[in-house]
């Protein structure tokens, strides 16, 4: 540590990096104490309030980032770009033996390996030295980085305890082919301002992606700094406390910038991060692990209109609630062709009103999911298939039905307004039917009568034929005697038919699970990379005579004296015949 530590310095502590912010004496104490805030939150014991006396305020919200440290306490050494890199990559070259016999020199042990050793830094094209301790690009007597390691594309500077950003821009003008960078977890102070980003550009004129990571820059300073790389497609600013986007000038990344991530912050609603419609060549958002809820936090704002280039977004481990929210998005995203949106409550319980079995939730969302939204191509990681559209489309539809059956007719318009795309799954497949029930007193003997629409397959000469009959049965006549009824309609023998209820309802079939669920965490990865091409994704990746995932529900009426209002719901059935 510095003989004479100063607010604003960068401390190690056991591998435990903080920043000093407050140096002085501490009410109730004796002597002087140097006030921190550690990179991890979870270290510290207060929020820079002690005893109920502010000492200093953090860059972090969380109530443990602080505390307080003697400055007597030993701190470990920093070091340079190259020593680290030096320790790490060639740390043996120090390490040389010269074994004699008869005194001559009969092998240098090392010498060979010192020229193999320089060699392999010099062609090095990956380096990572996060947690380093850096603090400097050279110290006294270093050689210079364009010498010692030239060839660098990738480098992780992730975690050190630099100061300026001015000291990461020295050491990337070293590197003329330096494509990523990632400069996670560090604390840069006074961004805006730095001398050293000035003229940052021809350091960074090459460089596609960048990751500023849990650094708690300000959006402001986030975009100063992404503005310095000309060719800049990808950033990942994640975990930053980011509540709100204000209008920043973007400049280049405007017509660059095609990947952003953003998960990890604090933003509740889409209009939080509106000012990003001025990133043109947007195609992927990245914006998983936040609190979203709402499109706007006043339901009379407009909604925000992003570019149709963007196609991918990721809204997973939100807090969307609202399928309003789902059918709003093709309004706020006109280009939108692949959507996250799984572990959202909605998916929990996409309709309280219908849903029953939980285990089948996740396929219900899933199937509302598509069905609401008819330009996707791709929902949570799976392609839709033309087969998967066409049962979601309609199983969504039947589902309407159902909230039209349960309100009066005078009240459908309410219903269908809360599904946009009612008018046109009509026009597809046609009006859902709706059976609605009438409310009848108990007593009279209606209430006590289902009417039943049999169904009886003919077998011909010439072609087969549908025989339709209707009639009304006592709820309490059970299954032996629905079928001598349905005898004697038919002119069949009672016991020689097979009665079938058609529900109207859809049930998922097997295999489901393997498609509909949402992909494991340490796959993200790669699955967000595979995301840049979600749009070329079309449905003849699947097979077009691959069976659907849901299937009409039927239930074969037994023989036996089960009551047939027990078989059955409500007053009206749809009943199947056939001969076994």
């Amino acid at each position: 540590m510095a003989p004479n530590p100063k607010v604003g310095d960068r401390l190690s502590y056991d591998g435990a990096i903080c920043t000093v912010r407050y140096i002085g004496e501490v009410s109730g104490t004796s002597g002087t104490w140097l006030g921190v805030e550690w990179d991890d939150p979870a270290r510290g014991k207060h929020d820079g309030s002690h005893k109920g006396v502010r000492y200093f305020n953090c860059r972090s919200k969380s109530p443990t980032a602080a505390s307080f440290v003697r400055p007597t306490r030993p701190a470990e050494k920093p070091q340079s770009f190259v020593a680290a890199v030096t320790e790490k990559y060639a740390s043996e070259l120090a390490n040389t033996n010269v074994i004699k016999f008869s005194n001559k020199v009969a092998e240098e042990v090392g010498f060979d390996k010192i020229h193999r050793k320089q060699a392999q830094l010099a062609e090095l094209r990956i380096v990572i030295v996060d947690g380093a301790r850096i603090a400097s690009a050279y110290s006294e007597g270093d050689e210079r980085i364009s010498k010692i390691c030239p060839k660098i594309s990738e480098l992780d500077l992730s975690r050190n305890i630099f100061q300026r950003m001015g000291t990461v821009v020295t050491i990337c003008s070293e590197l003329p082919v330096l494509r990523s960078l990632r400069l996670n977890g560090n604390r840069f102070q006074d961004i805006l301002i730095d001398e050293g980003l000035r003229d940052a550009q021809t350091s960074f004129e090459d460089v596609t992606d960048l990751a500023v990571e849990e650094t708690l820059m300000s959006w402001e300073e986030i975009c100063y700094v992404a503005n310095k790389f000309q060719s800049l497609s990808t950033l990942s600013a994640s975990a930053n406390q980011l509540s709100f986007l204000p209008q920043t000038p973007v400049e280049t990344l405007a017509s660059t910038l095609v990947s952003l991530d953003l998960e990890f912050n604090n933003f509740t609603t889409i209009a939080d991060v509106a000012s990003l419609a001025g990133l043109t060549s947007l195609r992927n958002l990245h914006l998983k692990g936040n609190t979203i809820s709402t499109i706007t936090q006043d339901p009379s704002q407009d909604l925000p209109v992003f570019p149709a280039g963007l196609k991918y977004l990721d809204l997973s481990y939100n807090q969307v609630s609202s399928w309003a929210f789902v059918d709003a998005l093709p309004t706020c995203f006109p280009g939108l062709t692949s959507l996250r949106i799984s572990h959202n409550p909605i998916y929990d319980n996409p309709d309280p009103e219908f849903s029953t079995q939980s285990k089948s939730l996740t396929e219900e969302a899933y199937m509302f999911t598509v069905g609401r939204l008819a330009n996707l191509k791709t929902l949570n990681f799976g392609t839709i298939s033309n087969t998967d559209r066409q049962d979601a489309e309609m199983f969504y539809l039947a589902r309407i039905g159902k909230h039209l059956a349960a309100v009066p007719e005078g009240r459908e318009a309410e219903v269908i307004k809360q599904h946009r795309r009612y008018a046109e799954l009509c026009e597809l497949y046609g009006p859902p039917v709706v059976n609605r029930r009438k409310e009848i007193n108990p007593a009279f003997l209606e209430a006590r009568l289902v009417t039943v629409h049999f169904t009886f397959h003919t077998l011909g000469e010439k072609s087969d034929s549908v025989v339709e009959r209707t009639t009304r049965i006592p709820k309490s006549f059970d299954i032996y005697a629905v079928k001598g009824i349905a005898g004697k309609l038919f002119g069949a023998r009672p016991l020689a038919l097979r009665l079938t209820w058609e529900t109207g309802e859809w049930d998922p079939v097997a295999g489901f699970d393997d498609e509909v669920e949402d992909s494991s965490d340490e796959e993200n990865e790669n699955e967000k990379q595979e995301a840049v091409d979600t749009d070329d994704l079309g449905e003849t990746s699947q097979l077009d005579g691959k069976t659907g995932k849901w299937v009409k529900r039927e239930v074969e009426l037994q023989d036996g004296p089960r009551q047939l209002g027990f078989c059955v719901d409500g007053l009206e059935a749809r009943i199947r015949v056939e001969l076994r």
